[in-house]
């Protein structure tokens, strides 16, 4: 099961504040975020802070997406399709998301 993120930090992106992921809150792609799918998943750019992640699997590209239209996360999970037993790594993905500014609470 592949469902890594991978951020690239530039010397702009360092100052940027981590957020506390909270799984039980809503949560959306940051504003000035946007996503270009690929053929391994999508890059993710913030144009704020110019980092650069790597979403490596399309469901976890999904997953994202479907934060703006769930109340929470896990509902933004089983509306993707996760399988249960792989929650666990996409949760860890998606705080490394929140952690890095590519996802902002709702």
């Amino acid at each position: 099961m592949a469902c890594a993120v991978s951020i690239e930090v530039t010397p702009a992106a360092r100052s940027a504040p981590e957020l506390e992921f909270d799984a039980a809150q809503p949560w959306r792609l940051s504003p000035g975020v946007a996503l270009r799918d690929e053929s391994f998943g999508a890059l993710a750019y913030d144009f704020t802070t110019r980092r650069l992640s790597f979403l490596k699997s399309r469901l976890l590209v999904d997953v994202v997406r479907g934060l703006e239209n769930t109340p929470d996360v896990g509902s933004a999970l089983i509306a993707a399709g996760v399988p249960e037993g792989d929650r666990a790594t996409y949760l860890r993905a998606l705080d490394g998301l929140a952690r890095s500014g590519m996802l902002t609470p709702r």
